[in-house]
Parts: structure tokens; sequence; C-alpha cells
């Protein structure tokens, strides 16, 4: 029977880890060519990217319901943009009008009785790994010259930011506990998803991809031929990392018990 239950913890380890990678490392890899190709180079793309990857997966999975709100506030209000402005848009106003509509959607869902600060703890530990991820990438790409692809790129944020994520959620959590604003806590992580679906929409919508010049838009092309790559990166290393961090110790079921 232990044996079984073992089986059992390290496939459901395996499952969920794998998700939450395949998620981080089409983000990231995302977000780090997005960030290339609005002219941001060296360590910038880097350390933005891992750090609101890891952001945006944390409150994702802390938090689903309020993902999902953020996540429809940011599709309406994107669609609305593109339907009245069409070809002439930008980014920093159609990420910054789906960031406002999710602060909208996050405060209704905050005032229906369903607040709790844990999402806003989780999403802030999710930027400490991001930020330390980010950290070590970007020393990493300094000392080795050689070009990096996305699939591997990805697998190692993933390793690192699930790493650093398990090791502090705990005293990170204890550390937020009683301080930070329930009431504030869904508008702002609802508001940061909406805010990265808006930037998800801008590069795949087609009205955007033909107002820009053939340099830009051959970078773009390059954006979306790069997510599926590190995707299976983000799976890789997720599984990886799950396994070895259940091996060591590390419960999946523990965390949701807390």
């Amino acid at each position: 029977m232990r044996i079984t239950q073992r089986l059992v913890a390290i496939l459901t380890t395996l499952l969920v880890w794998g998700l939450a990678g395949t998620v981080f490392g089409g983000l990231f890899i995302g977000l780090y060519q997005v960030l290339s190709v609005l002219g941001l180079a060296g360590w910038q793309p880097v350390l933005l990217g891992a750090v609101a990857a890891a952001m945006t997966t944390a409150a994702f999975y802390s938090a689903m319901q309020l993902a999902l709100v953020g996540a429809t506030a940011g599709v309406v209000a994107s669609v609305a943009y593109l339907i009245v402005f069409g070809p002439q848009i930008e980014l920093a106003l159609i990420a910054g009008l789906a960031g406002v509509a999710g602060i909208v959607a996050g405060a209704a869902f905050a005032w229906i009785g369903r607040r709790n600060a844990r999402p806003l703890a989780e999403t802030l530990t999710g930027l400490i790994a991001g930020l330390g991820a980010g950290i070590v990438l970007m020393v990493l790409l300094q000392v080795y010259p050689q070009p990096i692809g996305p699939l591997v790129m990805a697998a190692g944020v993933v390793a690192l930011v699930g790493a650093l994520f398990q090791l502090n959620e705990h005293w990170m959590l204890q550390a937020c506990h009683g301080w930070l604003p329930a009431g504030l806590a869904a508008p702002l992580v609802a508001g940061l998803i909406a805010a990265v679906v808006g930037a998800g929409i801008w590069v795949i919508s087609g009205t955007t991809i033909a107002a820009l010049d053939m340099a830009t838009r051959g970078a773009v092309d390059q954006v979306l031929g790069d997510v599926p790559y590190g995707m299976l990166g983000g799976l890789l290393g997720g599984a990886v990392t799950g396994l070895v961090l259940e091996l060591l110790g590390f419960r999946i079921e523990e965390r949701a018990a807390d």
C-alpha cells in the first residue's frame, strides 16, 4: 500500500510540476522575446521575463478562480481595444487597459466576500524566486558566450524558479501573514494576470502584426515559433525539479494542507 501511495504521489508531482513548468516556460520565453523585440537587451529581458513569468505562474496556481477572473477581464478588455482602435495599438496601452480591467474585476471578486491575502503572498514569493533565477541565468549568459536555445533556457529557469519558490514559500507566507491587505490582494493579482493576457493578445493578434514593419514582424514570428520550445523545456524542467523535490521530502500534499 505504501508503495502504491508513493507512486501516486510521484505521478501527481510530475503532473502538477510538469503543467506548471509548461505554463511558466512558454510564458517566460514569450516575454523574453517580446522584451527583446521592444529593444531591451543584455540582462533586462532575462530578469524582467523571469520575474514577470514567475509572479504570473505563482498567482495562477495559488488562486485559479481569481486567475480565471483576471484572464477573462484581460481578454474582454483587449478585444474591446482591438475593436475600437484597430491596428493602431501599443503594447503599453493594451496591457495597461487589460490590467485596469483586471483590477476592477478583482475588486468585484473581493467585494463578494472572497477576500484572501494568500494569492498576493504567493505572487510575492514568485517575485523573489523569479528575481533569484533571473540573476543566476543572467550571470550564466554573461559567462557562457554561446547562444542558448529557448528549450534549454526555459528548462533551466523553470528548475531554478521552482526550487527557489519551494524553499522560500513557507517563510514568505508566514512573514506576510497579518499585514498584507486582503482587500487589495485580489485586485492586484487579477490585474497582473490581465495585463499579461493583454500582452499575449498584442503578440498573437493579426491586426497588430500587420501594422508592424517587416523586421519587427519577423521578430514577432520568432516569438511565436520559440514559445512551443519554451513550453517543452518548461515541462521537462518542471517535471525533473518536482521529482527531485518530492524525493527530498517536499510534498505537494503538505503544501495543500498549509
